[in-house]
């Protein structure tokens, strides 16, 4: 690799200003050296550095517009509006025709959340602009704008305007990609992806992305193609790979599935997500010892993949070893114990082992952290029923009434519980709402109730509501 006298010049100017910041000894720099210095100091996040830079920039030549706009930058950054507006009127006074004013006055009207006012600004720094180069980014600054707006047509049309100048500017693909995908609209994607690849061709990420919009319309078949050709720009390009091991999955092929990942796993490092999908292609093709190594290897590169834990005690539960299965989900929980899939298989494991005040206590974790199914709370209250804790069975039903109103499987639950505590009132309301929404539930009475079922005053409503029903 060749370096331009240029960089040359700008490593000796950044060079220069960071061994005067160990002196303090001040040094002279010309305006164009500390632009240089600020931007990459800018660019590389450091913006106390920066500041520096612009703050003796400044001492030296205090009427550069360029300093002052670093300024303005980093106080925008740093969310001090006011201050940056006030120095952005200053320059205007000055210099009512610099584009680069009007950017960060949209930047400004885009922190305050004004984006229709931001697109204002930017339009006019195009009429001013005369830069090729500028007017590109500020297209892409009024994409942005539009999105943040939600309007997606106009998005689209500006980020064209960027890959109409730049044919290699990705971002503006991608974005193009996403107001598409929001207007779901896959099969115009489609079109405006094969339009581009014919004039590129060889680009990798255009034939991934149009891929990804086959797989949308669920055309697999045009999708693998797609991909194989992502693969034959590049082939190290791993997204490719992903997503054909992902369609040969789905497909039924398990054996060319794990071909594509293992892939992956070879030109870099491994990914959690490829060893999941091994070991789930491994458990299809019934090679049940590879199937737990992989899911082992995933959770190991990445212990926080709640979808690998979950593997692993599915595969035990499947094969009936609940025990091992409940030593995996406590290791998960112990590592992630706000994860509500952890707290339903706690419960649903501990249910069969008939650890019923574990099992309560897993399905109550699982109704704390939003988990509102309507199986959720029926276990839960059949559970506290079978422990004799009926109070809190009919707590826990009248609960979930309120999300789940005129619901039999509550009702006939509700009725027997009512009963049972001697409120034959409440007991009779339940049981004719019930018979009401869904006589035929009356199995669950019969199951759970069968004292309150075989009861004559309960028989007697049941007859009566089956009399006038015919």
């Amino acid at each position: 690799m060749e370096f331009s006298q240029d960089d040359d010049r700008n490593n000796l100017s950044l060079s220069k200003f960071e061994d005067m910041l160990k002196t303090n000894h001040v040094l002279f720099f010309d305006s164009s050296e500390f632009e240089t210095i600020i931007i990459h100091y800018l660019e590389s996040g450091k913006i106390s550095l920066a500041k520096k830079a612009i703050k003796l920039g400044l001492e030296q030549h205090p009427t550069s517009t360029a300093l002052k706009l670093f300024k303005v930058e980093t106080l925008i950054v740093e969310d001090k509006l006011d201050a940056a507006e006030a120095l952005l009127n200053e320059l205007y006074e000055i210099e009512p025709t610099n584009s680069e004013i009007y950017i960060q006055k949209a930047s400004i009207f885009s922190r305050k959340d004004k984006n229709e006012e931001a697109i204002k600004s930017l339009l006019f720094a195009l009429k001013v602009c005369d830069n090729e180069k500028d007017m590109v980014d500020i297209y892409a600054l009024i994409g942005m704008e539009y999105l943040f707006l939600d309007q997606f047509e106009n998005a689209r049309s500006y980020f064209m305007k960027c890959l109409e100048a730049n044919i290699h500017d990705y971002s503006a693909m991608y974005n193009i990609i996403y107001c598409f995908e929001h207007m779901e609209q896959n099969r115009e994607a489609i079109t405006f992806l094969n339009n581009y690849l014919n004039k590129n061709p060889y680009c990798e990420i255009g034939w991934h992305q149009l891929g990804i919009q086959y797989v949308a319309i669920k055309d697999y078949k045009k999708a693998l193609t797609a991909f194989d050709f992502a693969i034959i720009s590049d082939d190290t390009f791993i997204g490719a790979y992903l997503e054909k091991g992902k369609i040969l999955e789905k497909q039924g092929f398990y054996k060319k599935a794990i071909e594509n990942y293992e892939i992956t796993l070879a030109l870099d490092d491994p990914t959690s997500f490829a060893l999941l999908r091994i070991g789930r292609c491994y458990e299809k093709l019934e090679q049940d010892d590879l199937a737990i190594q992989y899911y082992h290897k995933a959770i190991h590169e990445d212990p926080l993949l709640d979808k690998g834990w979950i593997a692993i005690t599915k595969f035990h539960l499947k094969n009936q070893n609940y025990p091992k299965g409940l030593y995996y989900i406590n290791k998960a929980i112990n590592i992630d114990s706000n994860n509500v899939s952890y707290w339903k298989l706690y419960a649903e494991i501990n249910h069969k082992l008939n650890f019923l005040e574990e099992a309560e206590r897993g399905y109550k974790k699982t109704l704390e952290l939003g988990n509102y199914e309507l199986q959720t709370w029926l276990t839960r209250a059949d559970i506290l029923t079978t422990l004799g804790e009926f109070d809190s069975a009919l707590n826990i039903l009248n609960q979930a009434l309120e999300f789940y109103t005129e619901t039999p499987e509550i009702e006939f639950r509700l009725c027997g519980l009512y009963f049972l505590l001697g409120k034959k009132e409440e007991a009779d309301f339940h049981l004719k709402n019930a018979l009401k929404h869904n006589p035929e539930y009356i199995s669950i009475l019969k199951k759970l109730f069968p004292k309150v079922y075989t009861n004559s005053h309960i028989k007697n409503i049941i007859k009566i509501f089956k009399t006038t029903s015919d």
